[in-house]
């Protein structure tokens, strides 16, 4: 089984930046099929999409966070990181990370079939 642990959530204000990260554990072999997620508060229960590699180890990024994103992999210290700049409030979520139990589609789990992280909340203030 793959374990899933995020970390690097915090308060900020709007524009400045944070960096998660995610320390993959257990059954891990690569980046391959492995992304960030994010679920905001309130009654929005659905959780996008924010960045990931694709099977192939392609990097997709939500068109919301592109160009203020930054997904990468640390092999060494097996890590998944997200650098988030030019933060905004409407960035407020839950973060997880995940990896994909299947194929992808541009980098999202085909059928949200993965394994997920607890996550790290993220609140960007006005």
């Amino acid at each position: 089984q793959v374990h899933l642990v995020e970390a690097g959530g915090g308060l900020v204000q709007a524009g400045g930046s944070l960096r998660l990260s995610c320390a993959a554990s257990g059954r891990f072999f690569n980046f391959n099929a492995m992304g960030w997620y994010r679920q905001a508060p309130g009654n929005e229960r659905e959780r996008e999409f924010v960045a990931g590699f694709a099977s192939s180890g392609s990097i997709f990024y939500a068109e919301s966070v592109k160009g203020r994103f930054a997904i990468s992999g640390d092999n060494a210290k097996h890590t998944l990181d997200l650098q988030m700049d030019s933060l905004k409030p409407e960035d407020t979520a839950m973060y997880y990370c995940a990896k994909c139990r299947g194929p992808t589609v541009r980098g999202v789990c085909a059928a949200d079939a993965a394994y997920w992280g607890q996550g790290t909340q993220v609140t960007v203030s006005s």
